[in-house]
């Protein structure tokens, strides 16, 4: 059984900052042989790539709508998947989740390129 666990979303103001986490564990899984992503989901839209991360973090991707604000990382030692979000935009309220892909493909920017994701945590923007 392979968990994913998000947290760090909230309210935050336009303009604002917020870091993202995501904890993933598993008996038999081993988090440096996936990469990983965020997808995001915003009421009555569809779900929505945010960023990915290979597997030993030397590379990341970023689509045009949040590169330059937003950065994902992570420490394969904690098992732990990151997103850090500045410049924070109404638009980015959603609820952000975080993904396991096993797929060698790179990168990752497909729902069916995942594997295993978690449960979501809610970010919302105010303007």
């Amino acid at each position: 059984q392979v968990q994913l666990v998000e947290s760090g979303g909230g309210l935050v103001q336009a303009g604002g900052s917020l870091r993202l986490s995501c904890a993933a564990s598993g008996r038999t899984f081993t988090f440096s042989s996936y990469s990983m992503g965020w997808f995001r989901q915003a009421p009555g839209k569809e779900r929505e790539f945010v960023a990915a991360i290979s597997r030993t973090g030397g590379s990341t991707y970023l689509p045009n709508s949040v590169k330059g604000r937003f950065t994902i990382s992570r420490d394969n030692a904690k098992n732990t998947v990151y997103l850090q979000m500045n410049s924070l935009k109404p638009e980015d309220t959603a609820v952000y989740y975080c993904e396991a892909s096993y797929d060698s493909r790179w990168p990752p920017i497909q729902e069916y390129d995942y594997d295993y994701w978690g449960q979501g945590t809610q970010v919302t923007v105010s303007s």
